[in-house]
């Protein structure tokens, strides 16, 4: 979502570490451009202008001025800056120790709410809690067979709200229901209108009262830059939100809201949404956010992911057999559904320091249905083909290229890849640094 702006800021710093010392003069230039590269990413202009006096601020002091490199320093500064303006620090769910936890999802239709309330209900999941869905959009049908649809996958209990009911009356026998099937945490998902009314606030603001949550987080579509922006503004004067959820931030929006909305709101954002699995819903790190944002990675968010895709045992059997060289299709094929458990290439790719700056990936489009067809090569072939792929001759090439849908190029080039890992390992195990072979990942 924020190439543009990471691409515009790189452009900038790159000037002003050109400069071997740095003037007030040249400092302002650079923060235009900063300013103009911000304004393009549809950040609010209250936001942009207070930000720019900020860095202006203590660029133009002795801070940078005495610094032995200060191109650097400007660019920590504008880091520290954009962290402050997103918030600073993770703002996490507060849940009352001594009974269940009501978390409300408010919305316009279209944001992702009710997706929204299966991933959570799934991240909550991984964190020991125990969710339990509540359908409250009796307006549209559709919502509550997609919650209980969400619940099934997830195997978490959904209440079983018609829409006849009152919506009122759903929150409290939902969440007296939450309470009898031993459930700590509560999700609501909200009805939305395709607009803000005032019907529409009245009756959040009858339901808060009711059941009082602990949590009233706004889902709003990041895509829609500054009306997102709007939105929220008038949820939080209207019902006085906790926080935000950010969705679609995958997308390819501008992605200044997520840099405007805690200033013009007062609310943090709590979680963004980076896909449409039920895995694709990541907590809110403005320090990483930051970090993202100006093409230095996100190693913290990358590990995480990591530890919790990879399967330890497994990654200790490859171990050994990358030691021994008997990396098969096979293991190939295993690293690839440990890559895909991670997410998208493009998000994976990013949160690594300095891959955004490579010549070699400037316009990059990773296609993660790559992945889609290596996985079904593979799984075309027979458990000797896996296990010795020399063997692999014309003929055997056209019938797993059949078997898999796709064609014989196809699985030239994922063996052409394998053969170039293969021997990437035979290097390493060597002690050698080899370079990057050209092609060697499977997109």
């Amino acid at each position: 979502m924020f190439d543009n702006l990471t691409n515009k800021l790189n452009l900038v710093f790159k000037k002003l570490k050109g400069h071997g010392k740095l003037s007030e003069e040249n400092i302002q230039e650079g923060l235009k451009e900063v300013k103009m590269a911000l304004l393009e990413a549809d950040v609010h202009y209250t936001v942009v202008k207070n930000f720019i006096n900020s860095v202006k601020d203590r660029a133009i002091g002795r801070e940078v001025l005495a610094s032995l490199t200060p191109g650097q320093q400007v660019i920590k500064i504008v880091n520290e800056e954009l962290t402050r303006v997103m918030g600073e620090t993770f703002t996490g769910l507060r849940f009352p120790g001594d009974k269940s936890a009501v978390i409300m999802l408010v919305g316009l239709q279209g944001s992702g709410k009710t997706t929204t309330a299966g991933k959570l209900a799934k991240l909550l999941s991984k964190d020991g809690r125990k969710p339990y869905l509540v359908p409250v959009d009796i307006y549209r049908p559709a919502a509550i067979e997609q919650l209980q649809t969400l619940g099934a996958q997830l195997g978490v209990g959904v209440f079983a709200s018609t829409p006849a009911m009152d919506p009122v009356e759903i929150c409290r026998n939902g969440v007296a229901e939450a309470v009898r099937n031993g459930c700590n945490t509560v999700i609501l998902d909200t009805a939305g209108r395709l607009h803000i009314d005032q019907t529409l606030m009245e009756e959040l603001i009858r339901i808060r009262g009711a059941v009082k949550p602990a949590e009233v987080l706004l889902v709003a579509d990041a895509m829609t830059g500054q009306d997102a922006i709007t939105v929220a503004k008038s949820f939080n004067e209207a019902i006085n939100i906790d926080g935000l959820i950010l969705t679609k931030m995958d997308g390819d929006a501008r992605g200044g809201a997520a840099i405007s909305m805690r200033t013009i709101t007062g609310k943090p954002i709590k979680f963004i949404g980076v896909g449409e699995q039920l895995d694709a819903l990541e907590v809110f790190h403005p320090d990483r956010m930051a970090s993202r944002i100006l093409g230095m990675g996100d190693v913290l968010t990358f590990i995480e992911k990591a530890q919790s895709s990879i399967d330890e045992k497994q990654a200790r059997r490859l171990e050994k057999k990358l030691r021994k060289n008997q990396f098969t299709l096979e293991d190939f094929r295993d690293q690839m559904v440990q890559i895909r458990k991670m997410g998208s290439l493009e998000q994976i790719l990013g949160m690594i320091p300095g891959m955004g700056k490579m010549k070699q990936l400037k316009g990059l489009k990773v296609d993660d249905r790559e992945l889609v067809r290596t996985e079904a090569i593979i799984n075309s072939m027979t458990p000797k083909e896996r296990q010795y792929y020399t063997i692999i001759n014309g003929s055997r090439r056209k019938r797993i290229a059949r078997g898999s849908g796709t064609s014989v190029q196809n699985v030239n080039r994922l063996l052409k890849n394998y053969t170039q890992a293969l021997k990437m390992i035979k290097k390493l195990n060597k002690g050698g640094l080899p370079k990057m072979a050209k092609g060697m990942l499977p997109f």
